[in-house]
């Protein structure tokens, strides 16, 4: 076998590895907006080598949760409103589209995921209570599960690809907002109208629950930005 071939089998569970964990990290805003990604400090973090850093860097970057600076190496992405008001125009487009596909195509299996994966989000709810449960993995777990749940009989692989990189970007703005958020935000009975809505195969209103549920969250996020960016200039 030549020398590149090998090369290729032996690195890329390192790549898919590197960008599963490097992309986690940046999520849960370990790494500050803009911060420096210096590929010898996360070789060390990791325990993984050059190439498959780079390799998830450049990958991260095709995401938009890095950005890639012309001979002067990757930054984590910035947080601002700009941004999470391009984030929401376009999950608006692609998660009400893929949702509509799903309620047209979906199964009784998809009912009961759907109905499941619902559970178990209101399970952990209930047990973190008043924390804010943005901040929590466990709830971010499962409150992603429930929202690819909807998406899950969606006929469009390369639309459900396009939810699964969005929402990424959602949960790292959602987090932010955690952090700096004072009122805590109450989203069990958003979910569970969306789910009712789903089962009845009413793909109108679940379009405009999804539409309010997702506008209601950049709202916040954007709220926030703006009284940090004008806390800065005071």
């Amino acid at each position: 076998m030549p020398a590149t071939a090998e090369s290729t089998v032996d690195t890329a569970p390192l790549a898919d590895r590197a960008y599963r964990e490097l992309r986690q990290a940046i999520v849960r805003n370990e790494y500050e907006p803009g911060e420096r990604l210096r590929v010898e400090e996360l070789s060390q973090r990791f325990a993984l080598s050059s190439s498959p850093l780079r390799e998830a860097l450049n990958r991260l970057a095709q995401q938009g949760l890095v950005r890639a600076l012309e001979n002067r190496g990757f930054r984590v992405a910035p947080l601002t409103v700009e941004g999470v008001r391009d984030v929401t125009r376009v999950r608006l487009l692609v998660e009400c589209e893929a949702l509509r596909d799903a309620i047209a195509h979906g199964t009784d299996a998809w009912e009961s995921g759907m109905v499941a994966a619902a559970h178990g989000l209101a399970l952990i709810e209930q047990r973190v209570g008043e924390h804010p449960t943005t901040l929590d993995d466990e709830w971010s777990a499962r409150h992603r599960a429930f929202h690819l749940s909807l998406y899950a009989a969606c006929s469009s692989p390369l639309l459900l690809g396009l939810v699964d990189v969005l929402l990424d970007s959602a949960e790292r703005y959602r987090r932010w907002s955690a952090r700096h958020r004072q009122v805590p935000r109450r989203k069990h009975s958003e979910h569970q109208q969306m789910l009712q809505a789903a089962l009845a195969r009413d793909a109108d209103l679940a379009e405009r629950l999804l539409r309010q549920h997702i506008g209601s969250t950049a709202q916040l996020v954007a709220a926030g930005l703006q009284a940090m960016a004008g806390a800065d200039r005071s």
